[in-house]
């Protein structure tokens, strides 16, 4: 039986490329319900059409993840759930540009979404799991937080510190039966990387292509990760029953030395 069979998992930034990707791959994978989270209601109902046409049920809530008050009204949105799986993947990619040149209310935008959201979420989640004594979180990092991007000061320390989180919290939640860890794609094909190389682009006086090619061959592989094998990776580690406290990573080879 699939480890996603007959479980509700809440996705965060779940109308966002990788999100519909969770959610298509939690729901081919036999999940009850798919919830889907985000800011904006238009993009999760798309996507919430895309589980239905899978044969799936999906569930969509607005929510800011960055925000106490917001996120506590998700979780009283939500009592009558059984939320036992829940899939961090909201996150900001936040300013190109040399540390020097980032604001700090950049640099706390970033944090507020890619860790402070992570807070939130697991510190209003949690209790129904460990009532339950069972539930897997998955939080979505990066392989930038753990090898060098220039100009990407705080993006690449916000992940650095939700692998900290996930760490530490896995051996906090671990003796309740709750597993915790991190899958850290490396770049992954779509509008975000787009963007990065775009603006690489224009900081660094190079073109767009060669910025995407000199992001892409730091990789083994040579390439962009796909947002499928990003989601499939997610189910893998559902399969893994021990696994916890632990980070997946997928980068193409990107942790790999240059």
């Amino acid at each position: 039986m699939s480890p996603a069979a007959g479980r509700t998992a809440l996705v965060t930034g779940g109308g966002g490329p990788l999100g519909r990707a969770f959610a298509l791959a939690l729901t081919r994978a036999g999940a009850a319900r798919v919830i889907l989270v985000g800011r904006g209601e238009p993009a999760l109902a798309d996507v919430a059409v895309r589980v239905t046409k899978e044969g799936g049920d999906a569930r969509t809530a607005v929510c800011d993840v960055s925000d106490p008050a917001s996120v506590r009204q998700l979780a009283a949105e939500l009592a009558d759930e059984d939320v036992s799986l829940l899939v961090n993947n909201a996150g900001v990619a936040g300013p190109v540009k040399p540390l020097t040149d980032v604001d700090p209310d950049e640099w706390d935008d970033v944090f507020a979404v890619n860790v402070r959201g992570v807070y939130l979420m697991c510190r209003a989640f949690l209790p129904p799991m460990i009532a339950a004594g069972r539930g897997d979180i998955v939080n979505v990092a990066s392989v930038s937080g753990k090898r060098p991007l220039l100009n990407r000061t705080p993006y690449t320390a916000s992940k650095m510190a939700l692998l900290g989180l996930t760490r530490t919290l896995a051996g906090e939640v671990g003796p309740q039966g709750i597993a915790v860890n991190s899958l850290s794609p490396g770049p992954v094909r779509g509008p975000r990387m787009d963007r990065n190389f775009r603006l690489t682009a224009e900081l660094t006086g190079c073109t767009v292509e060669q910025a995407e090619h000199d992001f892409v061959s730091r990789a083994a592989l040579g390439r962009l990760v796909e947002e499928d094998e990003v989601a499939r990776s997610l189910v893998a580690m559902l399969s893994m029953p021990g696994l916890c406290g632990a980070d997946i990573d997928l980068s193409a080879g990107m942790v790999a030395p240059a």
